[in-house]
């Protein structure tokens, strides 16, 4: 897959343990083949965004785990049981990919697909009538 990558999302992702690296590359992969229009960025100083008319996800890399946080995950459905925190925050989810688990691409890219839908219907305050 071809697409416009950020070099401090490079540089970001090339300085952790190999097996973080890989889950950050798959998770990079599977967010710009949802939709060729997804752009990456850094925010908050040093963690990698990935954005469409509104965050979809961002990378935190843990000491024993991977954390994609999922932007609009309180109104996205999760029928695979993917998500595995944030259960009280009212506009994001974690996925947590623990090294050696494989990630649950085709429910992930739902997701993003989902989130990505919602960012250009309005965002979650839209679609929930809070704006």
């Amino acid at each position: 897959m071809t697409y416009s990558s950020d070099p401090r999302v490079d540089a970001y992702i090339d300085r952790l343990p190999e097996w973080q690296q890989e889950i950050c590359r798959e998770v990079r992969d599977l967010v710009h083949a949802a939709d060729p229009e997804v752009v990456e960025t850094i925010k908050r100083t040093v963690q990698p965004y990935f954005v469409l008319q509104g965050n979809i996800c961002a990378l935190l890399a843990a000491k024993t785990h991977v954390n994609v946080f999922l932007y609009d995950g309180a109104i996205v459905p999760d029928p695979e049981g993917i998500i595995t925190g944030g259960h009280d925050n009212k506009t994001a989810r974690t996925v947590a990919i623990k090294q050696g688990e494989t990630i649950n691409a085709p429910a992930l890219t739902a997701m993003f697909r989902q989130i990505i839908a919602n960012n250009r219907a309005g965002g979650w305050r839209k679609l929930k009538g809070k704006a």
